[in-house]
Parts: structure tokens; C-alpha cells; sequence
């Protein structure tokens, strides 16, 4: 175990620096560092207002970056959670690699379709097909990608189908097809686990905030 809490900066809520912002990658990490009992320490950064002492460890103003042993800090929710694979071993989150890339084309395809001011240009059918494409997945793997233990492809797919469900129904008022039984499910299981209790946005009103110029551009 780590003696020291390892150090993570992650993204402030808009509008309020003093709440954990709305970011899915930051979130992958921190329940990463849930699912692992490491203890951590974060740091909220406001994005809006890059203060200098960030900076100068992710001179490219991006989130996360994590604090290795050796003290630098590394930008990358991939390469941190790899190496904290490799550090923290125990318990393992490693996803079986004919597994690994299940449900990874779901969340550009929900950007798209969430971006989309044409309703006839597919991106609601596409985002459909990667969503039908999890289901058969859970349906003959389930309850997560990986069987009954959660793993590394699970961590990073919760917090962006938790922004798909809150963006998609509040800018277009449109939710997951009800014949896709085993995606709600599968997406009840993430969101009622204590990690991810522990590292959501303060509030969905953040996730709102934080798509809303995305969606208005």
C-alpha cells in the first residue's frame, strides 16, 4: 500500500472550484483509486482558471495527472491506470483482452449524437448500435464486462454512460431504448457502488454546465 496518499489533480465543477467537477476521465481514475484502497488526495483544479502551480506539472492545463513515486506528475487517465495496474496489483482490475475494447465507441458516438442539431444524420442510430452491441455483451457475460468482478473497462465506461444518461436526457430528452434491458442494469450495478457514490460531480447540474457550451457551439 501506498504510505503516503498518492496525489491526483482532477476537474472543479463550473462554477464552483470547491466541487468535483463533471470530468470522465478524472472520475475513471479516482475509482480506480477506489476499487484499490488506495488513499488518495485530490486536488480540485479550475479549468476556467488555470491556476500557475498546475501548470507548471501538466503544462498542457489537462486533467487528470497523477503524482508518480518518483514525484513527477503524469497527464492520461490510460497511462495512470496502467500504472497503477502495475503498482497496487492487489485487487486486480485488469480486463481480459478480448474484452477490453467492449463498449469503447459508445461514448464518442453519444458526443456526436448529444453535438448532433440534425435528427436525420444517423448519430442517434450509431449511438443505438454501440449501446445494442453492449447489451448482447452483458447479456451473455453480465452482470460487467468481465463476468461477476469488476475490472479496468468497467471504471472507465461508468462515468461517461452517467454523463450520456444525464446529457442526453436533459438536452434532448431522449433515454436508452427499453428493449436494451441489460445496459440500465449494468449501469445501476456501477452507479450504486460506493466508489463511484464517492467520485461522481457534486451534482448533475455540473454535468449540464460542463456540456452546455459544447452543445451550443
Amino acid at each position: 500500500m501506498a504510505s503516503e496518499p498518492v496525489e491526483v489533480c482532477v476537474k472543479a465543477a463550473v462554477g464552483r472550484p470547491d466541487l468535483l467537477g463533471d470530468c470522465p476521465f478524472s472520475q475513471r481514475v479516482l475509482l480506480t483509486l477506489e476499487e484499490k484502497n488506495i488513499p488518495y488526495q485530490s486536488k480540485l483544479v479550475d479549468l476556467s482558471n488555470k491556476p500557475d502551480w498546475f501548470l507548471k506539472i501538466s503544462p498542457e492545463g489537462k486533467v487528470p495527472v497523477l503524482k508518480y513515486e518518483d514525484g513527477t506528475w503524469h497527464p492520461d487517465s490510460d497511462a495512470i491506470t496502467q500504472y497503477l495496474e502495475e503498482k497496487f496489483p492487489d485487487p486486480s482490475l485488469v480486463t481480459p483482452a478480448e474484452f477490453a475494447s467492449v463498449g469503447s465507441k459508445i461514448f464518442p458516438a453519444f458526443v456526436t449524437f448529444l453535438k448532433s442539431k440534425d435528427s436525420n444524420d444517423g448519430s442517434e442510430q450509431a449511438l443505438v448500435n454501440e449501446l445494442r452491441s453492449l447489451n448482447e455483451h452483458l447479456e451473455s457475460h453480465g452482470p460487467f464486462i468481465n463476468g461477476e468482478k469488476i475490472s479496468a473497462a468497467d471504471l472507465s465506461l461508468a462515468p461517461k454512460l452517467y454523463h450520456l444518461k444525464v446529457a442526453l436526457g436533459y438536452f434532448k430528452g431522449w433515454s436508452i431504448p427499453q428493449d436494451l434491458t441489460h445496459v440500465p442494469n449494468y449501469m445501476n450495478a456501477l452507479f450504486s457502488r460506493e466508489s463511484f457514490k464517492n467520485t461522481k460531480p457534486a451534482g448533475e447540474e455540473y454535468v449540464i454546465a460542463g456540456w452546455k457550451p459544447k452543445v451550443e457551439a
